[in-house]
């Protein structure tokens, strides 16, 4: 091998001087490259090259340009899972399906990775990106994914406390973004009560997550929510099922309901409907009906309700109906005919009770009895009084059974009601639906008394 030794190397011409051609290679040995006065200005160590020596302004004239270096994009096309290395970029084609890009396992500041959607196939085949523990945007989870057609993604490692850093990703979302806790009562609406002699309606499926309360059946507090920012939760409240007329039998309460992408929804179900002169069962639901004198009671709904009673109690008339199912207790529990009650939750700030079942009617003298606490609506008082009493709004409460004269028909059941409890600090304000909105303490409070949506 040939060697040149000079003090000076200067151009024959302008200002430039250039070491090879286009396509060579120039290696710097172990060393350095000092100026006349001994400053160093170039050095290697192994492989490393450092321009200028510590405590050094490395200053680039207006102008220059750097040749080389940079990203290095790879010829290959990505079709299957790879994990990435810093200072390359990826052409990434997910026709033939979803792709994971795992990021190196170690990262130093100033790391580049850059990866582009190569087929426009994003938008169908996504691709998530695997921190490989580190934090990227600041958290180890959740994954990035990115689903945009044409995306391109250009990320630098900022270390240790944020992580990887999009430069530019097309998105204006957070891609990692961390959920926040949320606790629920969902109430179904209550059941309509039975025609002639009707059996009292149930109360709604009671499900609830605040504090320690339980939920309805003997059920316990259930699992609060992890609501996603920018996800769309959309609410829907249940209304009060019909009480029955002649030929006509009462209907059940329709379920009310918690639902998003991310969660496994919050489901209630409608209360069950009265027996009466035609069918006489009580009907299952989130609470079940009370049976007419003929029929059996509805069951209710495991952790949601329980069943409708049956009117079996020593010394009743002839033509005895049972009281619906509440959400705390049976139908006949606090005695003949009478609506089980609801349970009590202070998720809103104050103890409110709900969920109670309707009350049952017996002919023969017997008349009507009270439904239970909660919103369970009484049943007709006499023959021929047609006073029976529906179950109250927002409460999912059961509707009273109809008496054995006169028109004799049923009550209707009342609507249900959804209520969230988040930390106001989370609390986006973005709602459709008109909820009620209040506090309580460091907590805001969302009262649904009709459907909508509530986007975290």
């Amino acid at each position: 091998m040939s060697k040149i030794e000079v003090d000076t190397i200067a151009p024959q011409s302008g200002t430039t001087v250039t070491l090879g051609e286009s396509g060579d290679s120039i290696n710097v040995t172990p060393g350095a490259i000092k100026d006349s006065s001994g400053n160093v200005i170039i050095s290697k160590s192994g492989t490393t090259v450092t321009l200028g020596a510590s405590g050094d302004t490395v200053s680039v004239a207006s102008g220059a340009e750097f040749v080389g270096g940079g990203i290095q994009w790879q010829s290959d096309i990505k079709t299957s899972a790879f994990t990435a290395v810093a200072g390359e970029g990826y052409w990434v084609n997910t026709t033939s399906g979803a792709i994971t890009i795992t990021l190196p396992a170690s990262a130093s500041v100033g790391d580049q990775i850059i990866f582009t959607d190569y087929a426009r196939t994003w938008g169908t085949n996504a691709v998530t990106v695997n921190q490989n523990s580190l934090n990227y945007q600041g958290y180890t989870s959740p994954n990035p994914v990115y689903n945009t057609n044409g995306q391109s993604v250009n990320i630098v490692y900022s270390g240790a406390t944020q992580g990887w850093i999009p430069n530019s990703d097309d998105d204006v979302s957070f891609e990692t973004s961390q959920t926040y806790s949320a606790d629920f009562l969902v109430i179904a609406g209550g059941g309509g009560a039975g025609y002639d002699r009707g059996g009292g309606g149930g109360a709604g499926g009671y499900r609830n997550s605040y504090s320690t309360e339980p939920s309805g059946g003997g059920g316990s507090s259930e699992t609060s929510l992890a609501l996603t920012p920018g996800t769309v939760y959309t609410i829907t409240v249940g209304d009060g099922g019909s009480g029955a007329v002649s030929g006509t039998g009462a209907a059940s309460g329709n379920d009310s309901s918690i639902s998003g992408s991310d969660i496994t929804d919050i489901t209630s179900i409608g209360g069950g409907a009265g027996g009466g002169n035609g069918p006489d069962s009580g009907l299952a639901g989130g609470s079940g009906g009370g049976r007419a004198y003929a029929g059996t009671p509805g069951s209710g709904t495991a952790n949601q309700g329980f069943s409708g009673g049956a009117s079996s109690y020593p010394g009743a008339p002839s033509y005895a109906a049972a009281g619906g199912g509440g959400a705390g207790e049976a139908g006949d529990t606090d005695g003949n005919k009478q609506g089980g009650d609801g349970l009590s939750s202070s998720i809103t700030g104050s103890a409110v009770t709900r969920g109670g079942g309707g009350g049952g009617f017996a002919d023969s003298g017997g008349g009507g009895a009270p439904g239970g606490d909660g919103g369970g609506g009484a049943a007709s008082s006499t023959n021929g009084a047609n006073d029976q009493q529906p179950g109250t709004a927002n409460t999912g409460g059961g509707g009273g059974g109809g008496d054995g004269g006169g028109p004799g028909n049923g009550a209707s059941g009342g609507s249900g009601v959804v209520i969230l409890r988040m930390a106001t600090a989370d609390y986006s304000g973005t709602t459709t639906g008109s909820p009620t909105v209040g506090t309580s303490g460091s907590d805001t409070i969302l009262t649904f008394t009709g459907s909508g949506s509530y986007t975290a």
